[in-house]
């Protein structure tokens, strides 16, 4: 199937590893030129390196989503340098685990701003070269949490709730413009991030990692964490000329994990 966005252009954020660098790779597969936006350039360049043989094209872009101030600049160089973005995909980087109570007000008000505030400027500012053409692509990466809150991860699970909310209200908004707006979402799918939570898991309940590991597999009906590049592919027909008619949803990539309906 012909995806319809050779040589286009897509910013994506996060995309130094996990699942945003298998989101780019899948979007690059598919002949796009894919501004890679991220917090460490080796990360950047390790998935420049992997994305060499694509039919498209990677970029690297060091941006730290926390300076918001940044954004007009970062902005202005993609359009001088590559191109305006057809296609933004909003993917941050996940809090450290917490409860839901007893966060500092300080700690709500910086993952705020990193996690949702962030994407809200950002897609403010690509959306009038969207409207312009009549043709864009927003999606935003959350998590299974904004189904089924996930215990331990009370700051995660309520802003990327947040972040479903917004979509769903700006799809409505932007669709006359030809523009989707959709939220794409994990289970367990195999990436240091869930990695990370698995080990934290082990440590605070005196486990080992692979009996946390093991636990959470007997989960899934499809008896296995996720490979990231499943969660690249499903991104990618989102912000494809296939999908011109799917917005205001949440695509779930999870292998049947979520119980829920």
């Amino acid at each position: 199937m012909d995806l319809g966005i050779d040589k286009k252009v897509a910013l994506v954020l996060g995309a130094g590893g996990g699942l945003g660098s298998a989101i780019a790779e899948a979007l690059a597969q598919e002949g796009t030129v894919v501004v890679g936006g991220g917090i460490r350039d080796e990360s950047l360049l390790r998935t420049a390196e992997r994305l060499k043989g694509a039919r498209g094209r990677f970029v690297p872009l060091l941006w730290d989503l926390g300076e918001q101030e940044l954004i007009e600049e970062k902005f202005a160089w993609i359009e001088k340098n590559v191109g305006p973005v057809d296609i933004l995909v909003n993917n941050t980087g996940g809090p450290p685990p917490s409860e839901a109570r007893n966060v500092a007000a300080a700690t709500w008000r910086g993952h705020f701003e990193s996690m949702a505030l962030s994407v809200f400027k950002i897609t403010d500012r690509a959306l009038p070269h969207m409207i312009g053409r009549k043709w864009g692509r927003i999606i935003t990466s959350t998590s299974s949490g904004v189904v089924v809150p996930i215990p331990n991860l009370g700051i995660s699970n309520t802003l990327r709730a947040a972040l479903v909310s917004w979509s769903k209200t700006l799809a409505r908004e932007v669709a006359p413009h030809g523009i989707t707006s959709n939220i794409i979402l994990p289970g367990r799918i195999a990436t240091q991030r869930i990695r990370a939570l698995d080990e934290a898991r082990a440590k605070r309940e005196g486990r080992s990692v692979d009996a946390v590991i093991a636990q959470s597999v007997e989960t899934i009906p499809m008896n296995r964490y996720g490979d990231p590049t499943e969660y690249g592919d499903a991104a990618a027909f989102l912000a494809s000329e296939r999908a011109s008619y799917i917005t205001g949803t949440v695509v779930r990539v999870d292998g049947g994990y979520i119980p829920s309906i």
